[in-house]
């Protein structure tokens, strides 16, 4: 039994850049390889503390002082990227078909599925989660752009960005938008990674919805 409970050592490398994303926002850090010239080694897991990007791996390199190539799995990253604007699209959809008073209240997104916590007093009837469910599709089906800018926080804002309540912003946001720029399905302060169009997440598809405590609901979904 000493082997099945022996416990997995891992380590924390930190480089001078990476493309790697660390896990914040609700979105799960990417996992790839780190290559030099004589090893290869898999980052299992990728999060961010105190503004430094932490790669998780299970071995340390031969030669710490070397030069890495660092190589996101470019799978996963567009299947999470896929999930992360599947959210923004939710929520959007949930705005015009329970009211404005839908606020997101958490949200998870992986490479394998999303789920997505908003305000909301009653369960939602099968007839509301198809509107909610088509809506998004169609904003999916019609390929609309998915535009990143960075702007100061008071233009965000002028231009309808929805902020998360109680997250606390610096005085220059990245704004992640879906659709026509003079009116975007979908506009928000985001720091995640993103699809380039929706045609790239395929399909959207709940499912389930529940409850998660007083007043906030529960909806998970898959895309792809």
């Amino acid at each position: 039994l000493g082997d099945v409970y022996k416990r997995q050592t891992s380590y924390q490398l930190v480089f001078d850049r990476t493309p790697f994303y660390g896990n914040s926002g609700g979105q799960v850090g990417d996992i790839g390889m780190i290559e030099s010239a004589n090893e290869r080694i898999p980052v299992v897991a990728t999060e961010k503390e105190n503004g430094l990007i932490i790669h998780i791996v299970n071995q340390l390199p031969e030669n710490p002082a070397a030069e890495f190539t660092a190589r996101v799995d470019p799978e996963k990253r567009q299947a999470a990227a896929n999930n992360h604007t599947a959210t923004h699209l939710l929520d959007a959809a949930l705005k015009q078909v329970l009211g404005e008073h839908v606020s997101q209240a958490g949200s998870l997104v992986t490479p394998e599925h999303l789920r997505f916590d908003f305000t909301h007093f009653e369960a939602l009837s099968s007839e509301q989660l198809k509107a909610v469910e088509d809506l998004v599709n169609q904003q999916i089906f019609a390929s609309k752009p998915v535009v990143t800018r960075v702007m100061g926080i008071d233009e965000a804002k002028a231009a309808g960005a929805v902020a998360l309540f109680g997250e606390k912003y610096g005085d220059v946001v990245r704004v992640v938008s879906v659709g026509a720029e003079d009116q975007p399905f979908s506009r928000e302060l985001c720091g995640g990674t993103h699809a380039a169009n929706t045609a790239e997440i395929g399909l959207f598809k709940i499912i389930s919805e529940s409850s998660t405590g007083s007043n906030v609901r529960r909806i998970e979904a898959v895309t792809s």
